[in-house]
């Protein structure tokens, strides 16, 4: 069993596989139990001094000026739950919660919180069980951290609210109460601790991270069959193009194209021809992908700072607790819009290069639209025009979120970052650009049969027997979504890339 310790630097890797996959187990690590012993001594010593101190033993937000008696800190810290538990929408899928609960543990584990073991534990038992909270999507506003979805998953632990366990859904109460789980009993802080931090839009983020990063992976083997299916060059990759102009994707792609062409038989059948460029959808192919993966580059970037980092208020140190603002979620906001936009660029070119295959002012010599006896079939005509209703949804959803601003909290909460709705919306943005690169490998692996005898690159060749195992030629017009659907899942499962040099 597979064994991944929290309290300790974590990995986007690390969040993406807890989230998945059931069977890992997740521990802290020996030294972060001691430190989070010492930061609730740390709590105790406070309510001890009778200091006031912000979110010990204060009101929330705007009502951080009142002072509560010691004898009801336990209810204020229910409270909190209860009140702050005011999200709608439709449930998050269990993966996405598997990956908030990690990150809520780790954020804990690093023993600037001042909870007890208890808290963490209580995260830890339902991810060993999978029991998944019931949180709704709506309703994070992105600083004070993500109040309400956390505390949807709060109001678990304390024995309220609603999980899905094995399939359906029940009172979190009874799951626990079969499993003998035992209900948290909140202590000073620890309410405000569970619910102040970014674990919802940093947790959505590193799933949507790892997806787009196999999704330009495919985006250049995809963009490489669409080249060999209109008898398009692969000059434009030549290497030394990019040394001067060294950005990091743009060489990578390059790398990439190059490989991806080797020995092809189609391209060496018209190295001739009176075409002298491509489109801009074709030739500047390294421009655009490697573009896109710096892009992507600077939200792995922000990630791996964010899921390491302690984003609750107030924070406890040795001498001092501090109330400060690591809660607000600016830093994944910027990265996530600026993902959003980068892969809303990817599936604009790849809709341009869906349209190359089908036009015969640009495909060479094949049928309009693949079609076999045109006007009778229609071939992939409306393929195209379902990526351009993907595509045009995903420009929708590029506006970026992070400059929006509504505040919150009688004014209190005066600036916030909006990066929960830009998590969710980079998550179906990808889910668009997935489909469009099917139909683009669709259309490009049909394009490529048609100039049999000739045959693409190798590698190119091992692609398209993987999608003939699954999607078979169209001959004549038949119901396309079913393949665009197998297509997608092929992509998303990376067995396209399996023994493949691709990077």
């Amino acid at each position: 069993m597979k064994k991944i310790l929290i309290g300790k630097k974590t990995t986007i890797e690390d969040v993406y596989s807890v989230s998945l996959d059931k069977t890992i187990s997740v521990e802290m690590e020996k030294d972060a139990v001691k430190k989070v012993r010492q930061s609730r001594e740390r709590i105790d010593d406070v309510l001890k001094s009778g200091k006031t101190v912000y979110g010990v033993n204060t009101g929330f937000g705007s009502l951080s000026e009142v002072k509560i008696d010691n004898v009801k800190l336990k209810q204020l810290q229910t409270n909190l739950i209860r009140s702050h538990s005011a999200g709608v929408g439709a449930p998050l899928k269990e993966e996405f919660v598997r990956a908030i609960m990690f990150l809520r543990a780790q954020n804990l584990s690093l023993g600037y919180s001042g909870v007890r073991q208890d808290v963490i534990d209580g995260l830890l038992s339902f991810i060993q069980h999978n029991i998944i909270p019931v949180i709704p999507e709506k309703g994070s506003v992105g600083a004070s951290g993500d109040l309400a979805p956390l505390a949807h998953l709060a109001l678990c632990l304390i024995g309220e609210g609603y999980v899905t366990y094995k399939g359906q859904i029940k009172k979190s109460s009874d799951i626990m109460s079969s499993l003998n789980i035992k209900p948290i009993q909140l202590e000073a802080k620890e309410g405000l601790a569970l619910i102040n931090g970014t674990q919802f839009m940093s947790g959505l983020c590193s799933i949507a991270l790892v997806e787009a990063e196999n999704l330009l992976k495919h985006a250049d083997l995809v963009s490489a069959l669409t080249i060999e299916a209109v008898k398009g060059t692969f000059v434009p990759f030549d290497e030394r193009v990019s040394v001067v102009r060294p950005h990091k994707g743009q060489s990578i792609v390059c790398k990439n194209m190059n490989y991806l062409s080797s020995d092809s038989e189609i391209a060496k059948s018209h190295e001739g021809c009176s075409r002298v460029q491509d489109p801009y959808s074709l030739r500047c192919i390294p421009q655009v992908h490697g573009a896109i993966r710096d892009a992507l580059s600077y939200l792995r970037n922000v990630l791996s700072v964010e899921i390491n980092s302690v984003t609750d208020n107030p924070l406890v140190f040795d001498d001092a607790i501090i109330s400060a603002g690591n809660f607000h979620g600016e830093p994944i906001a910027l990265a996530a819009d600026f993902a959003s936009i980068a892969l809303t660029e990817l599936s604009s070119i790849s809709e341009r290069r869906i349209d190359k295959v089908l036009t015969p002012q640009f495909n060479a010599g094949l049928p309009a639209y693949l079609a076999k006896g045109e006007g009778l079939n229609s071939g992939f005509m409306i393929a195209q025009y379902t990526a351009a209703a993907l595509l045009n949804e995903n420009r929708v959803l590029a506006h970026p979120s992070s400059i929006d601003n509504v505040p919150t909290s009688n004014n209190k909460e005066d600036h916030v970052s909006m990066g929960a709705t830009g998590a969710r919306k980079l998550l179906q943005i990808i889910d668009n650009v997935e489909s469009v690169l099917a139909i683009e490998l669709m259309v490009a692996v049909e394009g490529c049969e048609q100039r049999k005898p000739l045959k693409p690159a190798k590698p190119l060749r091992e692609i398209m027997e993987k999608v003939r195992g699954g999607v078979p030629s169209l001959g004549q017009d038949r119901v396309l979504s079913g393949d665009i659907e197998k297509l997608s899942m092929l992509i998303r499962s990376k067995e396209l890339l399996e023994g493949l040099e691709i990077e």
